[in-house]
């Protein structure tokens, strides 16, 4: 038997979908080897996960896929939600004329997996794709992990490290430990949809309640590239799914809708699927040698777009801690706080999810009545219109995480508290303006205002933010500082989190937080 797979491996990734394929370029990003198993052939196929965040662009970004996707991909800030034939809600996400990256950004899934597979192979670190190929069985040791693949060519094993199962929802790498999620599933279901059609209309998220187009129903449409629309629509509880999937039931419900709207141009469908809403989570996502990320650890709903977002920043979170523990620069301890921070993260997506859910797909009559009651209200009184706000995904907060170090002293806001998401700012330096959150996503960042520091540390870099650097003013004020020139030191980690702030320009305290994870161990 040809052996087409390394007897061993730093890092085995389970799971070629945009989750492990992020992960396999920051870790290249990062000099570690890693190998990617996936069954599928090439890329998925299908619209599947549409909705990039501002967040999502900032962690490819850190890799060099950013710009292609910004190419292909269509920005939006907000969307439009309608009663019937009554628009109800128009709403916008934060969005200001220096930001780096639209809120939202619609492109299908496969492009984002093409991207970050590009990425990773351009850091030139060793990162392999093993395409049709499947995990099939896993046998944890204490150094390590040894894993049964089926190629081609054979049953063949890997001695990895380390394994990170991306294997999604039906995760066999979980299997093989025995893990379960554990949470909630609900019985609504939408059958989803991508058609080609040319339109004229913004992009924007739209949302129909009850429309006469499809009575009873919800309808959802986002625009994507290659003139496609996405349109997710539930269906009745008491509708065969097998059957609700067949194109004679769905192609007269996606034209009924376009008729509605007035979109009249020819079109065809591309991809027919169905979903159920999932807000599931493992209660750890290390085990061992083994960590979880993206829908092998959770499964949250498509409302509010959290899935797949979500599952970029498990990547983000992963990859910087992973590289330092297989490369002997921190110990195996500080994988724990991935499985803290990331869980804490998932439970509050779920909980927004769930939220979403419920209106959405209403589970019971009850809920039935309280969505038809507030969508009637919201028709004359503004103030009703925020509960049907999807309330889209952005970063989680990690309160209580390990790593962050104690606060001191009095700031001027929390926006950049240690766990906070370090807030953007446009900067500008002698060779021209520059996003704050460009210098993230590789090694540990030391903000320092008003003053300078020395530190002669290549984990570190130290970035010193004058009032004429800061010219807009955004980085002091959003740092909590109380004017453009106070003294503060402010350590953001490799992915972009804020670790500590301290006023004043003793690199002390600084220097202990980061001992704490080992970094000049």
């Amino acid at each position: 038997m040809k052996k087409t797979l390394p007897e061993s491996v730093p890092v085995l990734i389970a799971g070629g979908g945009p989750v492990g394929l992020t992960l396999s370029a920051l870790l290249s990003s990062q000099g570690v080897t890693n190998l990617v198993i996936e069954a599928d052939e090439s890329y998925c196929s299908g619209s599947r996960a549409i909705c990039m965040s501002r967040r999502s662009l900032e962690i490819l970004g850190w890799v060099g896929a950013d710009r292609p996707l910004e190419e292909k991909g269509l920005s939006w800030v907000g969307g439009r939600s309608h009663w019937r034939n009554t628009e109800v809600l128009h709403f916008q996400m934060p969005s200001e004329p220096t930001q780096r990256f639209a809120p939202m950004v619609n492109i299908q899934q496969f492009y984002v997996e093409e991207f970050a597979h590009k990425a990773a192979i351009a850091q030139g670190a060793g990162a392999q794709v093993n395409w049709a190929s499947r995990v099939a069985a896993v046998r944890p040791r204490a150094d390590g992990v040894a894993v049964d693949v089926e190629t081609p060519q054979g049953t063949q094993t890997v001695n990895a490290d380390w394994v990170v199962a991306c294997d999604g929802g039906r995760s066999t790498v979980r299997e093989q430990l025995g893990l379960q999620l554990e949470g909630t599933q609900y019985e609504g279901r939408y059958v989803i949809v991508d058609i080609v059609q040319k339109t004229r209309r913004e992009v924007e998220r739209l949302a129909w309640f009850d429309p006469p187009s499809n009575p009873g129903s919800t309808i959802l449409m986002h625009r994507q590239p290659d003139d496609v629309w996405r349109i997710d629509y539930q269906i009745r509880d008491d509708e065969d799914p097998l059957e609700a999937v067949k194109p004679e039931n769905v192609l007269p419900r996606v034209q009924s809708h376009l008729d509605m709207i007035g979109e009249t141009e020819p079109w065809e469908p591309l991809w027919i699927s169905i979903y159920n809403a999932k807000c599931l989570t493992l209660p750890s996502y290390r085990h061992g040698r083994v960590c979880f990320a993206g829908d092998a650890a959770h499964l949250v709903p498509i409302f509010g777009v959290r899935g797949l977002n979500s599952g970029l920043d498990d990547a983000a979170n992963l990859a910087w801690k992973l590289a330092r523990v297989v490369q002997g620069r921190s110990p195996e301890a500080l994988l724990d706080s991935y499985s803290v921070e990331r869980v804490h993260a998932a439970q509050e997506n779920i909980a927004y999810g769930a939220k979403s859910t419920e209106f959405m797909a209403p589970p019971n009559f009850a809920y039935q009545l309280m969505r038809e009651a507030t969508l009637r209200l919201a028709v004359s009184d503004a103030q009703v219109r925020s509960l049907i706000n999807p309330r889209q995904s952005s970063p989680i907060t990690y309160v209580d995480s390990p790593l962050n170090a104690p606060q001191a002293g009095v700031w001027a806001n929390e926006q950049a508290a240690p766990g906070a998401p370090a807030p953007e700012a446009l900067l500008h330096a002698a060779d021209g303006p520059f996003h704050l959150s460009s210098r993230f996503g590789h090694r540990f960042v030391v903000l320092v205002f008003g003053g300078n520091l020395v530190m002669d540390q290549p984990e570190v870099e130290v970035l010193s933010i004058n009032p004429t650097m800061d010219a807009v003013g955004q980085a002091w004020q959003r740092f909590g500082l109380h004017q453009p020139d106070e003294p503060a030191l402010v350590l953001v980690r490799p992915d972009g989190y804020v670790m500590g702030r301290w006023h004043g320009l003793d690199p002390a305290p600084l220097c202990a937080a980061l001992n704490h994870v080992g970094v000049f161990a």
